[in-house]
């Protein structure tokens, strides 16, 4: 019910304060929890926008590797580190295409992710399919580029949306 997100949020917060995440973490941390919402625009807009900032983005790519680098019962936070990436190599800085072309193989690995939950359903399928997507699009150059420049230009176009 609301009480148990509540009281989950809460314990996110708890956590992160303990923990010392710093804001930009806490932000990368909420974007790809486990709970079963969509990774919000907000999030992804402002995390792009902290890409260019570069303290800002090794704290954002380093929670993402973590999360990458989670267990089966943890895939949503697998699919959305995957999500909040693809937003960032079209959206973010040079660093991220950088970052992920380096990382590309964590990324590759993920192509093969399975995960049962306790109804036998695969629940891999989801990171898989996104998986199969990044590494199509972070392995075409020209494709990658045009949708930046793309994207960068209908940003600078728009001014910095808030």
């Amino acid at each position: 019910g609301a009480m148990g997100s509540m009281s989950k949020q809460f314990v996110r917060s708890a956590k992160n304060l303990v923990k010392g995440y710093s804001s930009t973490q806490v932000l990368v941390r909420n974007a790809t929890s486990n709970d079963n919402h969509q990774v919000s625009k907000d999030s992804l807009i402002e995390l792009a926008e902290k890409s260019y900032d570069s303290a800002d983005f090794f704290e954002i790519m380093d929670m993402l590797d973590k999360r990458l680098n989670d267990k089966g019962k943890y895939w949503r936070h697998i699919a959305k580190a995957l999500t909040v990436i693809d937003y960032l190599i079209r959206f973010g800085s040079e660093n991220c295409v950088l970052w992920c072309r380096e990382n590309l193989y964590i990324i590759k690995t993920l192509k093969e992710f399975r995960h049962e939950d306790d109804e036998g359903i695969d629940q891999g399928q989801i990171v898989r399919v996104k998986a199969k997507e990044l590494t199509a699009l972070l392995s075409d150059d020209e494709r990658l580029n045009e949708e930046r420049n793309m994207n960068i230009k209908g940003r600078n176009r728009k001014g910095r949306r808030r």
